[in-house]
């Protein structure tokens, strides 16, 4: 949450001349509703089975530059899904992710204490992103250009 997924993601598909995809969106058009309306209308359980079902589809269907949502890689389906494929980890720091998300209006996850919600997900997720991804970038006081630069300079290194 606040790494720059979706803005990083619009950079590389402009760069590669790539379509660009992103799973909440996905999920927002097939549900007809924002997803922070299916966290109070059907709970994250749904939410997150909306998730995987988006992402698999994603991945067969899209040649292209895939944004998924923070939470998308917790379901072992979609770890699974994953492998075989570059999957990038924008990590940020609790600092950086609270500016950048501020009082996490529309983000269902963070309601209360703003910051104490971000530094327990960073810490419950940080080790399963660091295991799925094939490349780690640290977005921590960096614009989403700066980030996007070594992400298409590490892939294209190791194409």
């Amino acid at each position: 949450m606040g790494a720059g997924k979706s803005t990083v993601a619009r950079r590389l598909g402009e760069h590669w001349g790539l379509g660009v995809r992103d799973t909440d969106q996905d999920i927002e058009r097939l549900a007809g509703k924002p997803v922070s309306e299916i966290f109070v209308d059907d709970g994250e359980e749904h939410f997150r089975a909306l998730e995987v079902a988006a992402v698999a589809a994603a991945l067969v269907e899209h040649d292209g530059v895939l944004a998924l949502g923070g939470g998308a890689v917790l379901a072992p389906a979609t770890q699974e899904a994953l492998r075989g494929h570059a999957v990038v980890y924008l990590e940020v720091g609790v600092a950086d992710a609270v500016k950048r998300v501020g009082l996490g209006h529309g983000r269902p996850l963070l309601l209360g204490n703003v910051r104490a919600r971000v530094m327990k997900l960073l810490e419950e997720r940080a080790p399963i992103y660091t295991a799925v991804a094939t490349i780690t970038v640290d977005t921590n006081g960096r614009t989403p250009d700066d980030v996007a630069a070594e992400i298409i300079r590490r892939v294209e290194e190791n194409a």
